[in-house]
């Protein structure tokens, strides 16, 4: 499936996590500490330039690589595939719908990591109702004028540029014909809050973002066109959901492969715990779940290669991986018993970590709605 180059990438990260990020890990979560160190080499191992092809970067990668990539740092630590993921649709937008301005502008320093992206959807009061977004940008003398708010923005305060869904016409009928995205930077009108406080996925900031009369260059259309950025994220999220489903896949393999060496290590009764049919059978689950999850984000990741449609695929394998996510999470608390609820393990973090990918990228209960819908459309599961 992968290449010989590919798969080197793979083992390039693989590598990495083992040696840079698993020693610090805990220290930097439990701290909620930025991970300056981290993301600095990961910008040297070209991790944010994975999506930049030529002639603004030098080593793009297919989307299973991508996915592949994501899911061993999700292993390593979930927040850093975090880091890179919105970073990687916004650069996805720009390959795909950008002008050759904008491309030229700002695609070079993205693959390098000099310029880190976020992109900014969900509203304090729309949640999963995009449309419902009361975020607006009106032109006025060869600007646009902002006022509105995002919640829950990842990267917000240490990105450069933010792919902004606003309204440019809230008259339009029907209303995602008056959606557009703006390439927007830090400036005067843009107000960032303090972290949000989460349960887990620490360290990397997740703010509000407050528009207030911000003066934005009629050039940060993307694409140059009003009423296109209805359709051009719902692309965009075709990436983020493979993506949002490959760090499920990561969290799950570190905590199943936490609970089968605890299992093979721990004794009761007389010989080691995975002997015990209980446990035996968690982990034959546990391997299932993730074997299956991987397939699911493959076939999506494939299928987005071949520039065939792939929301109910990526909406397929974001659904089934999380789900996996947390039960196997649970289990390995299970498994480790009294100290899988100690923060002197691992598995507490995953626990905490993996229900960010159930309701994050649009929740389940929305990737089941996509699901509905297109077999609908496509008229079944075809061949």
């Amino acid at each position: 499936m992968l290449s010989i180059e590919e798969q080197e990438v793979v083992d390039t990260v693989r590598r990495f996590v083992d040696r840079e990020v698993r020693p610090v890990v805990r220290e930097l979560e439990h701290g909620d500490t930025y991970p300056e160190k981290l993301v600095e080499q990961m910008k040297e191992l070209g991790i944010f330039g994975l999506a930049v092809p030529e002639p603004w970067g030098a080593a793009p990668v297919s989307m299973p690589c991508y996915a592949l990539v994501t899911a061993e740092l999700a292993r390593g630590w979930m927040s850093l595939a975090g880091a890179m993921g919105g970073h990687t649709v916004v650069a996805k937008l720009l390959v795909d719908f950008g002008t050759r301005a904008q491309q030229d502008r700002w695609l070079p320093r993205m693959a390098t990591g000099e310029v880190r992206a976020a992109m900014a959807l969900t509203e304090p009061a729309g949640g999963s109702d995009l449309l419902a977004m009361t975020t607006r940008a009106r032109r006025h003398s060869g600007h646009y004028v902002v006022d509105g708010a995002k919640t829950w923005i990842t990267n917000s305060r240490r990105s450069q540029l933010i792919a902004l869904l606003c309204k440019t016409d809230p008259t339009a009928d029907p209303v995602h014909h008056g959606v557009s995205i703006l390439l927007v930077e830090h400036g005067p009108g843009l107000t960032v809050s303090k972290d949000l406080p989460k349960l887990g996925y620490k360290g990397i900031e997740s703010c509000e973002l407050t528009f207030e009369a911000m003066r934005v260059p009629s050039d940060a259309l993307l694409g140059g066109v009003e009423g296109r950025g209805f359709a051009q994220m719902m692309k965009g999220l075709e990436t983020g959901r493979i993506q949002v489903a490959a760090r499920a896949l990561g969290v799950g393999r570190a905590a199943f492969d936490d609970a089968l060496r605890y299992a093979q290590e721990r004794e009761s009764f007389g010989k080691p715990i995975w002997q015990h049919q209980s446990i035996g059978n968690y982990l034959a689950d546990m391997a299932t779940g993730l074997t299956a999850a991987r397939t699911l984000i493959l076939h999506a990741a494939q299928r987005y290669d071949t520039g065939e449609r792939c929301d109910m695929e990526a909406a397929m394998a974001k659904l089934f991986a999380s789900e996996t996510a947390m039960t196997v999470a649970l289990n390995a608390v299970r498994i480790h018993g009294g100290y899988g609820y100690s923060t002197e393990f691992d598995v507490e973090r995953y626990f905490r970590d993996a229900p960010l990918m159930i309701v994050g990228e649009g929740t389940n209960e929305i990737q089941r709605n996509v699901i509905a819908s297109q077999l609908v459309k496509r008229g079944g599961l075809g061949d």
